[in-house]
């Protein structure tokens, strides 16, 4: 005899159960318990944790006796669906329906059977909260689906089949309806007694075919979209299915029923709001045409996400949840776990608020369900402990918010008032009291307020004396002031050219571009700017800053969700002006490329750029989020990766938080990881449509191609300019062909594939180029192959090269591509360069090549009356002196000492002269000085989009130094003849 199991229930609560026993005795005493997993015992005390939980199970019970035992011979209690088993399930059902009201009432009854399964596995917590939102999804998707399925056959027969209007070659499509489910049910986050947001669509006009009297396909689908919200929203004798909430469409309730694809994409482009941004988020194909559904989602994704960071999400999720909270007020809902404070709305609002903002950029913040968002977060900042508090509170809040719905099937998340309720819910989660259950509803809910209030805090109070300022600089904006008084309150703020600063503040206000701004941006700018203007005022170079800036402002006017993210991160906007003040080359990047402001609002990754193997794993996950096909995807987000690096090595080397050497270092590895990301690239989609190069009969190629970089890229001494020397190798027989269905000779697939490297990386597009490339260093230069064999560059190397050729590979290093042919290339280039060359011969070509550069690329003589300049690379003294002296020592003495080819950039090189005795341990230390202080300079003149040259009169200790050593080494006849 089966008896309630009240050991771990309440005392209080022992009546009720025993009451709903008594009530149930005849669906109990037949039941019979075969072999299956769940024992008489078992399904006793799980029945009594079910019935202190839900009338509603009982009541289902009472009603349809022969449930329980269905239940338990197919031993649905115990396990979980498969993905399409309500499907199956419910087409059985419905193959049996004749007519409406058969198929509205087996519809009710067989969503009463899958409640009392689902609700009876969550208070028995046999499935966790993921679990039953899930199975709860799969629930009313099958019923909207299968449910449109039959009543789209009856319209059709009844009004015939909605078409297409003809095109150009006068054929028409059929058309079908798209249901998009929204919110929880978009998100599989469906709850127990959750209504379901849906919007209807169909993909083209037209009108229907094979009836009587046609029918506007709108009209049509209006039609079928009543039948389908009756058939699941109508409360009938056997109940309802799903109530049905068709709010969310365009224009609410005062909007048609059902909208073309074309109508749906013009509302929101044009009429869409910030909170149905929000809603969208959510929104799913869940019945109908998949396909065109998927197509509709294509065309609404613009709308949701942007491709620029969205800090105006923030402004409008405010302003929701401003709203949420003056209607919990008013209609006295703090009890409420959803909308009440520290509610699951708040979490929602969290995961939100940065899909709206950062979604457009990061395609995995474009899931709906919110589980999948959290755990991302730390990666924009938030602290794991907060994430993962986060996630703890809201898989507690929702199963509180299921505890609540599945005492009586109602869409409630009130907490209850009356005693018994209260023990009873308490209960449900495990608590054995209820003062013990809101100790930790609240630890939970405090948890989740404040990390609301960290991300999507209130705009901070300004103190009296900050306002007070604002004002005066809004009054200074405005023109409130006449010339010389606004000129007069700059000089005592600390710009030091107030008439400037002045005039291109007036220029900015009375442009064109200000004076078309719609008021929300007008409002965006008037709160960045007094900010902007105070934070402006402590640099030294004030006035000159505020030109670089202010041409940034301008050029985000009219996106200014960029300024909504300087007025929500002033850290941002202080390191913005700091950087600006520093570098023009800086500014001219953001005002080129707005888009990086995201990088300033983090310190911790601005000044700390990453290490070779981060780089590497960092470009490889922004590469696995875009689809391989979406080739033009794939070069923004290069283009992207390296502007946002280039302007963090750019940060570190303003601030001084990089040297030199090390700035070089990251600017260099960053272009390796980008010819390696490319390389992979261009070799898939060579290999897709001609297959795989075979080196030998039988033996694919793995890949046997190398990247080879020359000057700065080889000599790891990149800048913030430099373009990329290349030259292009392989290693399979030029004879032999391709693998797939289109083959090619090799040395076809070999030259496309460099004809493609070059392409992604030169192709200028929304993000700039890549890389300038420069192939001229290939054998023969711009006659010759654009890739050549190894073999082949070998033997040009031994027979044909001249002495300049050697002498820049002597900078040449393998950047990418197969290690094996690497290595043999290391080898071929050691064997060059390590050659036996008369000295005599060699230090002539290597001086006359010298002097015809100075002749052509250094400064000229000045005029009596214009002061001298030097070009630090070209002039006698500078860089290139240096970088001779290191190539000619490499060439003359590499057969004797290895050690010299080891390398390639010139201050190891120059370390290993100097081990071998080629150059005093005091000439080696001033080259290496002076070749690092030049470079310094470079740098620094390069941020400032300035030459490199500068006065005559700079650094003449390094050039008369430089030039001393020159001629002992290099012209040695020369005396101290001077320059």
């Amino acid at each position: 005899m089966l008896a309630p199991q009240l050991d771990h229930i309440p005392q209080p609560l022992h009546g009720l159960v025993e009451q709903h026993w008594q009530t149930l005795a005849d669906v109990l005493e037949p039941l019979q318990f075969g072999a299956g997993a769940l024992s008489a015992d078992d399904f006793a005390r799980q029945l009594t944790q079910v019935l202190v939980g839900s009338d509603y199970v009982a009541a289902q019970l009472i009603k349809l006796p022969a449930l329980l035992q269905d239940l338990l011979d197919k031993g649905d209690l115990v396990r979980d669906y498969p993905a399409g088993h309500y499907r199956e399930q419910l087409a059985m059902v419905l193959a049996a329906v004749n007519d409406e009201a058969g198929l509205h009432r087996a519809l009710r009854q067989f969503r009463h059977r899958e409640m009392v399964r689902i609700i009876w596995r969550d208070l028995t917590r046999q499935a966790d909260m993921r679990r039953t939102t899930l199975e709860l999804s799969w629930l009313a998707d099958t019923c909207i689906d299968l449910t449109l399925e039959r009543l789209y056959q009856d319209a059709c027969e009844k009004w015939g089949t909605p078409h297409s209007r003809p095109d150009a070659q006068g054929r028409t499509q059929p058309q079908r309806m798209v249901v998009l489910g929204m919110g929880k049910l978009g998100a599989f986050e469906l709850n127990l007694s959750s209504d379901i947001d849906l919007i209807f669509s169909f993909a083209r006009n037209g009108s229907t075919q094979g009836a009587r009297r046609s029918l506007e396909n709108q009209d049509f689908f209006i039609r079928l979209g009543q039948k389908l919200i009756q058939a699941l929203d109508n409360i009938t004798v056997d109940g309802f299915v799903f109530r049905v909430d068709m709010r969310l469409r365009p224009f609410g309730s005062a909007g048609p029923m059902a909208c073309s694809f074309g109508a749906l994409e013009g509302y929101y482009q044009d009429q869409g709001r910030e909170w149905e941004r929000y809603a969208m988020i959510k929104a799913r194909v869940v019945a109908g045409d998949i396909d065109a559904g998927a197509e509709l989602q294509q065309l609404l994704r613009p709308f949701v996400y942007r491709k620029y960071i969205d800090f105006s999400a923030f402004e409008s999720l405010r302003d929701m949840k401003e709203m949420i909270n003056r209607e919990v007020r008013r209609k006295g809902l703090e009890q409420n776990i959803k909308l009440g404070s520290g509610g699951i709305r708040e979490v929602e609002f969290i995961a939100q608020a940065f899909q709206l903002i950062r979604g457009g950029r990061d395609r995995r913040l474009q899931q709906r369900e919110l589980l999948n968002i959290l755990p991302l977060l730390t990666e924009f900042g938030m602290p794991q402990d907060a994430v993962d508090e986060l996630q703890s509170a809201y898989t507690y809040l929702r199963n509180v918010e299921h505890a609540i719905q599945a005492l009586e099937d109602k869409q409630t998340q009130e907490l209850p008032t009356d005693d018994t309720d209260r023990l009873r819910l308490a209960c449900s989660l495990g608590a054995p009291d209820w003062d013990s259950f809101s100790a930790e509803l609240e630890l939970q809910r405090g948890h989740v307020r404040r990390h609301f209030a960290d991300v999507i805090a209130p705009a901070k109070e300004e103190d009296a004396e900050v306002l007070e300022d604002v004002a005066e600089w809004l009054a200074l904006w405005d023109g409130a002031l006449e010339p010389e008084a606004a000129e007069q309150y700059l000089a005592e703020q600390g710009y030091d050219d107030p008439a400037r600063s002045r005039e291109e503040l007036d220029q900015l206000r009375a442009s064109r571009t200000v004076a078309t701004l719609q008021t929300v941006a007008m409002e965006r700018l008037r709160i960045v700017l007094p900010r902007l203007l105070m934070d402006v005022a402590t640099v030294e170079n004030a006035s000159e800053t505020l030109s670089r800036v202010l041409q940034l402002i301008q050029a985000v006017l009219r996106r200014s969700a960029y300024l909504v993210l300087l007025g929500e991160n002033p850290a941002a906007l202080r390191q913005l002006v700091r950087l600006c003040s520093g570098s023009r080359w800086f500014s001219d990047k953001l005002t080129r490329l707005p888009i990086l402001l995201d990088e300033l609002i983090d310190p911790r990754t601005l000044y700390a750029p990453p290490d070779k193997m981060v780089l590497q794993h960092e470009l490889r996950q922004q590469l696995l989020r875009i689809p391989q096909e979406d080739v033009e995807q794939q070069m923004e987000a290069l283009r992207y990766f390296k502007n946002a690096h280039v302007l963090r090595v750019a940060a570190s080397d303003i601030t001084g938080a990089l040297p030199l050497m090390k700035v070089s270092d990251y600017l260099t590895w960053l272009a390796e990881c980008i010819l390696e990301a490319v390389f992979e690239i261009a070799w898939r989609l060579l290999v897709e449509k001609h297959g795989v190069p075979i080196k030998a009969p039988g033996e694919p190629c793995d890949p046997d191609f190398v990247i080879v970089g020359y000057g700065k890229l080889g000599g790891i001494e990149l800048s913030y300019g430099s373009d990329l020397d290349l030259v292009f190798l392989h290693d399979a027989d030029p004879n032999l062909s391709t693998t797939g269905e289109k083959p090619v000779f090799n040395n076809v697939f070999f030259t496309r594939l460099g004809q493609r490297i070059i392409h992604i990386l030169s192709t200028f597009t929304a993000g700039g180029l890549l890389y300038e490339v420069d192939m001229r260093l290939r054998p023969s230069g711009n006659a010759g192959l654009l890739v050549s064999s190894l073999k082949a560059f070998a033997e040009y190397q031994r027979k044909e090269a001249w002495t300049w050729e050697h002498q820049a590979l002597s900078r040449a290093r393998v950047v990418a591509g197969c290690p094996r042919l690497a290595q043999e290339f290391e080898q071929v280039r050691a064997d060059i360069l390590a050659q036996p060359r008369d000295e005599t011969a060699l230090r002539q070509e290597v001086v006359d090549m010298r002097l015809k550069m100075r002749d052509h690329l250094g400064s000229k003589p000045s005029g009596n009356d214009e002061p001298g300049v030097f070009n630090l690379k070209q002039d006698r003294g500078g860089i290139v002196d240096i970088e001779f002296m290191v190539q000619y020592c490499v060439l003359a003495h590499g057969s004797r000492y290895p050690q010299l080819l080891e390398y390639t950039d010139n201050i190891r090189i120059l370390d290993a002269a100097e081990q071998v005795g080629l150059f005093t341990p005091d000439d080696a230390d001033i080259l290496r000085e002076a070749y690092k202080a030049y470079r310094s300079v470079g740098h620094r003149l390069s941020l400032q989009e300035q030459s490199s040259v500068i006065a005559d009169s700079e650094m003449g200790s390094y050039r008369a130094a430089v030039s001393r050593i020159w001629v002992q080494l290099m012209e040695p006849d020369a005396g101290t003849e001077s320059s």
